[in-house]
Order: C-alpha cells, then sequence, then structure tokens
C-alpha cells in the first residue's frame, strides 16, 4: 500500500498549513437542538433491510446490548485518529498517533464507564491497547496524515428528504480539495468485505454522500473506505443521478419504517447474522416472545440511535 493518500481523479487534496477544528468551518456541526426529530440513519436504515424486528428492537423498544471488546476497540481507534486530526500537521507522526490510544480508551470508558469491563486485569487491559495501537499504525500504510488536513471530522450531517424523512448520521472525516472537490472517508477496524459484500459496506457511504449533496449541492469525488485490520482500501466515485435512485431508495424504505411502525407488524428476517444478535431469545422465528409494541414514537423523540459510544465495526 502507499504511505500516502492517493490523488483523487483530478483532485489534489489541500497540503496541511494549519490544524483545523472538528467542523470548524461546516454548519452541520452546529449543536443539535434539546428536541430532534425523528430521524433515519445509516446504522438503522441498515437493521431494516436485515430484519424489520431488529429494527424495531434497536429504535422503538431500544433494548440494551451489550457491547464487544472489538466494538470498543473500534471506538477507540476513531477516537484517537479523530484526536491526530485536531494536531498541527507536523505533529501527526505514527509515535503520537500511537500515544493518543490510551488517552482515548479513557475519554471512552469517562463516556461509558460500564465498557470497562471488558478488560479482565491489567494484563488484559494492555494486550487490548496493543491491539488497537497496531490498528493506528496500519492507518500509517494507507495515508500520510501530516500531507493534508481535514476539514472535519466525526462530523454530525443531517437533511430532509421530500418525504419528511429526516436523514441524519456522523461522518468520520471530510476531505477538501483546493479546487473544491469533496472526499468522505470513513474507518474499518475490521477487515474488507467480501466482493460480494461491498454494496452493502458502500450503503452507508451512498447514505451520507446523499446527505451532502442536499445540503451542500455537491457531489462527492470520492468515497473512501479504510479497511485498518487488512490494510485495504476500497474507493467508489458515485454520481449525481445514483444519488438521486438511492434517495428513491431511502424514501421507499422510510415509507415501508412508518407502515410498520402504525400496524406494529415488524417481521423478523432470519438470516445467517441471527447467531450473532441479542435479540435471539425475544424473537418468534426461534421461539421466542416479542415484548409489548410500545407504539410509534412521538415528534420529538429521536429514532436515529446512533448516540451510543460504541462503533459498529
Amino acid at each position: 500500500m502507499s504511505d500516502h493518500p492517493p490523488t483523487l481523479p483530478g483532485v489534489s487534496i489541500a497540503e496541511s498549513s494549519a490544524p483545523t477544528a472538528k467542523g470548524a468551518t461546516s454548519q452541520e456541526s452546529a449543536d443539535p437542538p434539546t428536541a430532534r426529530r425523528i430521524a433515519l440513519s445509516p446504522s438503522r436504515a441498515g437493521d431494516f433491510r436485515q430484519c424489520p424486528l431488529l429494527y424495531r428492537y434497536r429504535a422503538i423498544d431500544r433494548i440494551p446490548e451489550k457491547a464487544t471488546k472489538a466494538q470498543v476497540k473500534g471506538t477507540v481507534v476513531h477516537a484517537a485518529l479523530e484526536s491526530l486530526f485536531a494536531l498541527p500537521a507536523e505533529h501527526r507522526d505514527k509515535e503520537r498517533a500511537i500515544d493518543l490510544v490510551a488517552p482515548s480508551w479513557e475519554k471512552v470508558v469517562g463516556e461509558s464507564p460500564e465498557l470497562e469491563a471488558l478488560v479482565e486485569d491489567a494484563a488484559d487491559r494492555e494486550q487490548f491497547l496493543q491491539e488497537a495501537a497496531k490498528l493506528v499504525s496500519s492507518y500509517y500504510r494507507l495515508e500520510d496524515p501530516t500531507r493534508f488536513d481535514a476539514e472535519s471530522c466525526e462530523l454530525r450531517v443531517e437533511t430532509e428528504l421530500d418525504n419528511g424523512v429526516v436523514l441524519r448520521g456522523f461522518v468520520d472525516r471530510i476531505d477538501v480539495a483546493p479546487t473544491g472537490e469533496v472526499r468522505i472517508v470513513d474507518y474499518k477496524t475490521g477487515r474488507a468485505p467480501s466482493e460480494a459484500m461491498e454494496s452493502k459496506a458502500l450503503f452507508q457511504m451512498k447514505f451520507y454522500a446523499l446527505v451532502l449533496l442536499r445540503t451542500r449541492g455537491i457531489v462527492p469525488a470520492q468515497l473512501r473506505l479504510l479497511y485498518l485490520a487488512s490494510e485495504t482500501v476500497l474507493t467508489y466515485a458515485p454520481d449525481e443521478d445514483e444519488l438521486l435512485r438511492f434517495e428513491r431508495t431511502l424514501s421507499a424504505l422510510w415509507k415501508a419504517i412508518l407502515a410498520a411502525g402504525a400496524s406494529g407488524d415488524f417481521r423478523p428476517k432470519p438470516g445467517r447474522l441471527c447467531n450473532w444478535c441479542d435479540h435471539k431469545a425475544l424473537c418468534p422465528s426461534f421461539g421466542g416472545t416479542p415484548p409489548p409494541y410500545p407504539g410509534w414514537p412521538d415528534s420529538t423523540t429521536t429514532l436515529d440511535s446512533d448516540t451510543s459510544f460504541v462503533e459498529q465495526t
């Protein structure tokens, strides 16, 4: 792999001159209001496509799920890379990035103290931090962060489609070239998907690309997924017609969610991922009984449910 970010077709990402504060130049990063409208996030959209009952349990019932060590490790790595880009470019060397892993773990535990129980003792904690540091080190075989500044990291984005559905989520990183082209970057701490699973991996990126099209009026020049465990880069260049088709797909998906919400009929969709589902015991497909349907939330309830400090790897 190259040790610096490949140049976009016709795009040269700006060389670093000064650190960019998180979301400092983007209106999307403004503090959200206290009460937010019901929204659809990439994760919840993916849940409904995978299994409508899973969507209900996560977005409406909000049944707690037990975080895994792999998920928390992903959160720590994301936090370390976010802190890295807050530094001046000349300070973003690999050694400094690795030094950010332990403070990032403390930040994660500070936000969610219960996660500390995932490490059994000091030796387990040390191994956990070493594994996270290895992923951060792998990042440097995919990009050289000393050569460019990110416009924003962990940016909250939101837009409303014509049918009233609010799209909301957080983008790992946005880069903007001197000529205005935009690159959306997402870090994945797992391994790259098979070719057959690439479309699922790109669903989230197209979601964010559509939000940027609607909020900024531009089509991102590149969607870029960095798979740290396998040191693999997946890139994709969307076009406007494709994003408009994707918008219709999301509108149809929201219509189906509203119909299920009105009736309470969120049907299970058994598949190969069921063995890893925290809600298997409550699933009728496996002899379980769902709890009573609490009803569709009122207009001030947030259904994006991507507020957990645990990264979905």
